[in-house]
């Protein structure tokens, strides 16, 4: 299935558009490590350093921990330029509110950034427009097998690090089954609401999600 994000599958038409604008970039591997932080760059800037990154998610030339992700930002926005460069899915007409416009979130990295496995309360309609994406999907029916964090601020997220799952402290991991794929441009993935996903970069990536209720 494709999507129309022709245009804005170019990271050179993205900073030509809106290169001297201010967005907030997250530094680190993930959200979960103790190390993660944020701060503000330029979109030219942002675009500089990930397009300098290594092309490939084996080359561990680039320490983790350094890595910059431009994640669940609403971009289309804080840009409305941009806005007419994308298309809504159909799928997001079926909403059961009639006046709900879905929310739209940009993804942009280098290859290696991670979204820990987690859930969301939202249909999501995932579209990749430049690079490729390795996504897991589990079914809520295994949450026990997923050790969700017990705090209220990661809840939704477990604690197992998919890449290196310890089975000594999570030995029900093992008996969660799974879906994977890898989706490139013009692909879109349906993720159901409360359904766990990881997502992980293999090249320089720019992705958009649809959420609605």
């Amino acid at each position: 299935m494709t999507v129309a994000l022709d245009v804005v599958s170019s990271l050179s038409y993205l900073k030509k558009a809106a290169g001297k604008r201010t967005v907030p970039v997250e530094i680190g591997a993930r959200y979960t490590d103790q190390a993660w932080t944020q701060k503000l760059m330029t979109i030219d800037s942002f675009i500089e350093t990930v397009s300098q990154t290594p092309s490939d998610a084996e080359d561990q030339k680039q320490e983790v921990s350094s890595k910059l992700y431009l994640a669940q930002h609403q971009l289309f926005e804080q840009l409305p330029e941009l806005r007419a460069d994308i298309c809504i899915p159909d799928y997001c007409c079926l909403s059961e509110s009639v006046d709900s416009e879905p929310v739209v979130n940009a993804w942009i990295g280098p290859a290696g950034t991670v979204s820990p496995l987690h859930h969301d309360p939202y249909h999501n309609v995932f579209a990749q427009a430049v690079g490729r994406k390795l996504i897991r999907l589990y079914s809520p029916a295994y949450n026990d097998c997923l050790y969700p964090h017990e705090g209220a601020m990661l809840h939704n997220t477990s604690q197992v690090d998919c890449q290196r799952p310890d089975l000594d402290s999570f030995p029900k991991f093992a008996d969660a089954p799974y879906w994977e794929c890898v989706v490139g441009p013009g692909d879109l993935l349906y993720i159901p609401p409360k359904f766990w996903h990881y997502v992980q970069s293999l090249s320089v990536s720019f992705s958009v999600s649809f959420w609605w209720t």
